[in-house]
């Protein structure tokens, strides 16, 4: 079989109603993760649906328990054509987050796949299972496609506990290095960055969640009897964040301000339109960054977000100076920021403007990655993934958002390539999340292609 029937293959799969009866099956798992202790549904998962997936082409699979008891476990499935040939690893999640069933839309349910039009609606058919499942079915055929060898060696991770955060998923990659030991990394996750462009990016922001506190006292006083005399914590904290980031979005703590942004980045992001789908936000042009182009500021920029806050009782007002106020907030990054030295520099910016009394609280921390641009791996899938596409393929030198890419680029020191098949519209992590069927139908025979060109080793960048 050739590349060009390779790809015809994949198609008849998808326009036949294979791909469709797969991720159906993978939908009806509630494999939620971010609702408390993991549950036995999540080995059920690798058990009863990614195992025997993996085992029928020639993979050996071992299910192991998170190092955390936050997490979920872990499947490890390799198949070993020649240990003398290089080998590719692939990630991937099978958890979801929550439901949120009653919040969908009349007529749809999170764990059944409905198709209305180009929308396959269901949670997880955007991330993660939509896309895993693409994977694996390109895989398959194009062992099909081969002859049974695939010229190289492939080592599939897939994590259930992704959407808590991977608790473990480091510990565990630094116990099973040698079972994981490969020479290049090929993933799925996250969105393109619109829906009718191909998209390749090769790392992620990363990202620090901490909370700012003011607590004032141990209780609430009358605003009438002590207004003007008590220090209120929710207008302390309001003038707080105010000198963390001004009315137009841009960041103030000089300390947590990216370094310049390289010419080959600002290249690659050139003429890279943002928010021109028809289910997107409209862009705020004056928010964020002064001098830079959207793309700019969501790929190659440092933002500061209030997640959420609150101070008294917002559902049922009292006149009480409340006691304390908090403030939820995080920092997404790019590669070169000092982002471990957060607590330090956030505690020094914010005593330098004459807030002492707002407490720092770090809850999670996820380093940024980046591969660089002239890396040969780079060139390679941007042409594989043409050929296959049949029109230009736009290069992300990392996702806006976060991912555990550090556990492979820096855990396990590999070249990292990261082919999305959702779109920015998806409603990941909301209701009515869905899957759209072209871009679906075009990964698979992109995912088909790189596959197949992995086997013509000449040439290939492997060392």
């Amino acid at each position: 079989m050739t590349r060009a029937q390779l790809l015809q293959s994949l198609a008849g799969y998808f326009d036949g109603g294979g791909f469709e009866s797969d991720l159906d099956r993978r939908v009806a798992w509630r494999t939620e993760s971010d609702a408390g202790p993991p549950g036995e549904v999540l080995a059920g998962y690798l058990h009863e649906e990614m195992v025997p997936a993996l085992a029928r082409m020639g993979f050996s699979c071992e299910v192991s328990a998170n190092p955390d008891p936050r997490g979920g476990p872990f499947l490890v499935a390799r198949r070993v054509e020649d240990p003398s040939l290089p080998t590719v690893l692939t990630y991937g999640h099978g958890d979801v987050v929550n439901g949120q069933s009653t919040q969908w839309r009349e007529g749809l349910d999170p764990w059944r796949l409905r198709i209305e039009g180009q929308r396959w609606y269901g949670r997880g058919t955007a991330d993660n299972k939509g896309q895993h499942s693409i994977n694996l079915a390109a895989l398959e055929h194009t062992l099909r496609a081969r002859g049974g060898r695939l010229g190289y060696n492939v080592t599939w991770l897939l994590e259930m506990g992704e959407e808590a955060g991977s608790p473990g998923l480091a510990e565990f990659c630094t116990r099973q290095r040698e079972a994981l030991r490969a020479n290049l990394l090929i993933a799925c996750d996250g969105p393109r960055v619109s829906a009718d462009r191909p998209t390749l990016f090769l790392g992620s922001r990363g990202g620090v969640n901490f909370q700012l506190q003011v607590k004032s006292r141990d209780r609430a006083y009358h605003s009438g009897n002590w207004g003007g005399v008590l220090a209120n914590p929710a207008i302390v904290l309001s003038h707080a964040l105010a000198c963390l980031v001004d009315a137009k979005g841009r960041l103030l703590v000089e300390g947590l301000r990216p370094p310049p942004l390289p010419d080959d980045i600002r290249q690659a992001l050139h003429g890279i339109q943002v928010a021109d789908g028809e289910d997107d936000p409209e862009i705020d042009p004056a928010w964020g960054e002064p001098g830079l182009t959207p793309i700019e500021k969501l790929v190659g920029w440092n933002t500061l977000e209030i997640l959420a806050m609150g101070s008294g009782s917002p559902q049922r007002p009292i006149n009480a100076i409340p006691a304390s106020a908090t403030a939820f907030c995080q920092l997404r990054f790019v590669v070169g920021t000092p982002w471990q030295d957060l607590e330090k520099i956030l505690r020094a910016h914010l005593d330098a403007h004459g807030f002492p009394m707002v407490q720092i609280e770090l809850t999670f921390g996820a380093r940024a990655t980046r591969l660089p641009l002239d890396n040969p791996w780079v060139a390679w899938a941007l042409t594989s993934m043409a050929a296959s596409a049949q029109r230009p393929v736009t290069l992300l030198p990392n996702l806006a958002g976060s991912l555990p890419n550090d556990v492979f680029a820096d855990g396990l020191g590999l070249p990292t390539l990261w082919v999305p098949h959702s779109y920015p519209a998806c409603a990941q992590h909301a209701p009515n999340e869905h899957l759209l069927a072209d871009v679906a139908r075009e990964g698979l025979q992109i995912m088909g292609g790189l596959y197949w060109d992995l086997g013509e080793a000449r040439g290939l960048p492997w060392h």
